[in-house]
């Protein structure tokens, strides 16, 4: 910024020196309207780019992350008797010709997991899980994941 403005402190000096060295008394009085106009311009231009790199700097945004204690979800507790327990329709599931693998990516799906996540979870490829969800989608008619999910839940696959 600064050798901005010494380059137009400099250019502004050379100008100045050449209109005095071509005898500018005879120019000041002839085109003195022009010269004050060129010099004002000069003057905003040199404002503008200023003020425009100041504008335009870089920030910093800093994020602090802090850590929330959470309970780990308790599977599924003993005393609950198992006529409460889901249990996925698999009339469905093979009416719909869905693989358990598919099935098993479905159910990753509905608790919210990327296809990233998904992955990692099952040792796979993210092309893989890729393959499975879209597979899913065509069996269930569905556009989207959150589309999906709702279809296996209405169809009895996810609880």
């Amino acid at each position: 910024m600064k050798r901005h403005v010494l380059i137009y402190g400099l250019i502004g000096g050379i100008l100045i020196a050449v209109l005095k060295w071509t005898e500018y008394r005879f120019l000041v009085i002839d085109h003195s309207i022009e010269i004050y106009g060129g010099l004002t311009a000069a003057t905003f231009a040199v404002l503008g780019i200023w003020l425009g790199l100041k504008l335009t700097r870089k920030q910093t945004v800093v994020v602090k992350e802090i850590l929330v204690p959470v309970s780990a979800p308790a599977s599924t507790p003993v005393s609950v008797p198992a006529e409460t327990r889901f249990i996925p329709n698999e009339a469905k599931r093979e009416d719909l010709s869905i693989t358990r693998r598919e099935l098993e990516i479905l159910e990753l799906m509905a608790q919210g997991m990327s296809n990233r996540e998904i992955a990692e979870k099952l040792y796979v490829s993210e092309n893989t899980v890729k393959t499975h969800s879209s597979r899913v989608f065509d069996k269930l008619g569905a556009r989207r994941r959150t589309q999906a999910v709702q279809l296996g839940r209405d169809f009895g696959l996810l609880p």
